[in-house]
């Protein structure tokens, strides 16, 4: 059994950081230290984690921990003045434990909290070669993206990066949006004209480990696509995956953030 709750204590924090280290294997200088987890709690962000209440019965609770979401407040400018949102900076979940919705339960975890305090809107950044996260953020969660940023990270040490540009999608989760309830509600979303569409290689993760060139030109040429698609007025408002597993992007006209 998976209990998502806010962290607590400096040995769950801790945790936490150990779990990122583990999930990107980032070098010392990228990794969120305890004290900005703790100081992300104290100024309005979120941090939540996942625990396993089996294995809670074998060792302390911030060992039983198999995941975690944190978030960052913010402040946009808007044409009926400033509005908080949050930024989501990171998700993770312990090897053994993907693949059983337990990113998605921090998500919907972090919506539930941020609507109790009248917040309608959490961003966060993601890797548009990343097939799996594109499916969870577009599809499962029903964010959209309309915003490419190029090398957004700059150099990066995380193996998951292999050595790319961090480009970097901006998942935009209007949480109270007719997509993101009908999610939630288990109803079929009303669907988007679909006017392009952008497609991701399920060989990508190979060719990232074994063939980097190769990896970036794909990376180059949905570079390309996607600031013209957006610069065209389209927004991502779908992901899909065909029969071969390839990540298809689906771009249709949306309304403002």
């Amino acid at each position: 059994m998976i209990a998502i709750r806010d962290c607590a204590g400096w040995d769950e924090l801790e945790a936490c950081v150990r779990l990122q280290v583990e999930t990107w294997g980032a070098a010392a200088e990228e990794v969120f230290p305890r004290k900005a987890f703790l100081l992300a709690q104290k100024i309005g962000g979120q941090v939540m984690g996942a625990f396993d209440t089996e294995l809670e019965e074998r060792v302390d609770k911030a060992g039983s921990l198999v995941g975690f979401v944190m978030s960052l407040p913010g402040m946009k400018s808007g044409e009926n003045g400033p509005r908080a949102y949050l930024h989501s900076h990171l998700l993770a979940v312990r090897s053994e434990y993907r693949d059983q919705g337990i990113g998605a339960q921090l998500k919907w975890k972090q919506r539930v909290e941020a609507m109790e305090r009248g917040i309608g809107l959490i961003e966060w950044t993601f890797d548009p070669l990343e097939i799996k996260n594109a499916f969870l953020n577009i599809s499962k969660l029903g964010a959209v993206a309309r915003r490419y940023e190029v090398d957004f990270y700059g150099v990066s040490s995380s193996r998951l990066q292999c050595g790319l540009p961090t480009d970097r999608l901006v998942a935009e989760w209007r949480l109270d949006s007719p997509g993101v309830k009908a999610i939630v509600e288990g109803r079929e979303t009303d669907g988007h004209v679909v006017e392009d569409r952008i497609s991701v290689p399920a060989a990508i993760y190979e060719w990232k480990a074994r063939d980097r060139e190769r990896a970036q030109l794909v990376q180059l040429e949905n570079r390309r696509k996607f600031q013209e698609a957006f610069l065209r007025g389209l927004a991502v408002t779908g992901f899909a995956l065909d029969a071969d597993r390839n990540g298809i992007f689906e771009l249709g006209f949306d309304g403002p953030a």
